[in-house]
């Protein structure tokens, strides 16, 4: 595997930049939106990455692993669904919806891979 953290990780690093990019974005959302969309959309993108630190911490234990990485790829999902309502509002142009969806699509691919096959990540016990 050679990956001795989480952030060193292909879907980490694809998850962190896809959270930087929506709230960079989001920055210019209405302010009529800050408790409700721009909070929900930063608060989901950032909990992908929070969750992936989680499970790289309990690989030790398969069950928890793969929880973690479940609630992981249910952020991904609930991101993707802030995104379809920030175009569909008119706060993001088309253009940036599908890069966005898009890379949402790859992190969960990603997320789904891990969870169909865990035993290359988790720790061996001694």
């Amino acid at each position: 595997m050679g990956v001795k953290s989480a952030k060193e990780s292909r879907v980490y690093k694809n998850a962190y930049e896809l959270a930087m990019e929506i709230f960079t974005i989001s920055k210019a959302w209405p302010v009529e939106e800050k408790y409700s969309l721009v909070d929900q959309i930063r608060r989901s993108s950032r909990s992908v990455c929070a969750n992936l630190r989680e499970a790289w911490l309990k690989r030790r234990y398969e069950a928890h692993f793969i929880s973690k990485l479940t609630d992981a790829d249910g952020e991904a999902a609930e991101t993707d669904t802030w995104l379809d309502f920030a175009h569909d509002c008119g706060y993001l142009a088309l253009e940036d919806h599908k890069r966005l969806t898009a890379e949402c699509e790859q992190v969960g691919a990603m997320l789904g891979s891990m969870l169909n096959s865990p035993e290359p990540f988790l720790l061996k016990a001694h």
